[in-house]
């Protein structure tokens, strides 16, 4: 008998120390919100009433406003001081290879591999004028157009305009394409999305059709490092070096868009080795049929997590698309392969 008092009056201590979790809960500032109501919160709607629908999303999004004067200056004058300030603190881009697009005239589609945030401010930062502030960038209806705010963020900051991604949208591609006639260029990531191993993705064809389409030429630009300073799934920075590799621009000349989309694919994979290599080897390996493409073999998730490090010192080391430094993978592909 004492011994089973003795047992009930040991746990009674804890017991008692265990916090309320209602208690706890009833503090969180998001349920006293709720629980506080109207005028705090929004008055309840009666059932007799039809609530008002809320603002167009996705593709629906409507972002001119984001390109009328005032908009358009103050957007210019953050870029060039807030977004400029913070990309060269992060990662101080090395732009090389500019000049292929000395001779390039009116609007045109930019097309860059995709690995971070940080590559739209990369890309942006390296062009020159007056396509620089006469650019609309495509994102991702379902991702940057889900809410008013953060719509309305980066249709005044970045000039960007809604595109699906996940399906065909007649409306995403008439908006950009009328943008395209009106004299505005586009920056388009064709892999959709965000790398989520550091390696390349499979491209979708809407810059290759939006080219041909407006007939434009693309430019193709290889961002070399981002997935280093903040990769997809990272909130926090580390400040890195970036490389910014323009190619020549490319015209469809009789090419449908689904072989224009090729091409460009192809382009980009000879500039992702040219610059961790340099001109001369790059071409040598396409020649040979050597290229080390953008979305690396095809193997096991660890074995393409252990290639991607054992690669990432030969491109720290190259200093340039001048440099010496060569993809690592290549070289096994021609002899042993770990896979």
């Amino acid at each position: 008998m004492s011994d089973r008092s003795s047992g009930s009056r040991r746990t009674a201590g804890p017991r008692r120390g265990v916090p309320d979790l209602a208690r706890l809960r009833a503090l969180n500032p998001a349920a006293l919100v709720r629980s506080a109501g109207f005028p705090v919160t929004s008055a309840p709607t009666p059932s007799s009433v039809e609530p008002l629908p809320g603002p167009p999303l996705g593709d629906r999004y409507e972002s001119s406003w984001a390109r009328r004067p005032l908009a358009r200056a103050t957007r210019v004058a953050t870029q060039e001081t807030l977004g400029r300030a913070v990309t060269t603190a992060l990662c101080a881009p090395q732009v090389v290879n500019r000049d292929r697009i000395d001779q390039l005239e009116g609007p045109a589609v930019f097309v860059a591999n995709h690995h971070s945030h940080l590559d739209t401010g990369v890309v942006t930062g390296a062009l020159p004028r007056p396509w620089r502030h006469e650019l609309v960038v495509a994102a991702a209806a379902d991702y940057f157009f889900d809410t008013p705010g953060r719509a309305a963020a980066a249709a005044w900051f970045w000039g960007a305009v809604p595109m699906e991604r996940k399906r065909v949208s007649r409306r995403s591609a008439l908006a950009a394409a009328e943008l395209i006639d009106k004299g505005w260029s586009l920056l388009v990531f064709p892999e959709g999305g965000r790398s989520p191993d550091g390696w390349g993705q499979e491209h979708k064809g809407g810059a290759a059709y939006l080219a041909v389409r407006c007939d434009v030429p693309v430019v193709p630009i290889h961002i070399h490092g981002t997935d280093r300073v903040l990769p997809k799934g990272s909130s926090m920075p580390r400040p890195g070096r970036v490389v910014v590799n323009f190619g020549p621009p490319l015209t469809h000349g009789d090419l449908d868009a689904r072989r224009f989309a090729s091409r460009i694919e192809g382009t980009l994979e000879l500039l992702a080795d040219e610059t961790t290599s340099d001109w001369y080897s790059a071409r040598l390996a396409a020649t040979r049929g050597e290229s080390p493409g953008l979305r690396g073999p095809d193997i096991d998730s660890w074995r393409r997590d252990w290639l991607l490090e054992r690669r990432r010192p030969a491109q720290q080391g190259a200093a340039s698309p001048g440099g010496s430094a060569q993809r690592t993978w290549r070289d096994r592909a021609r002899g042993n392969r770990p896979w």
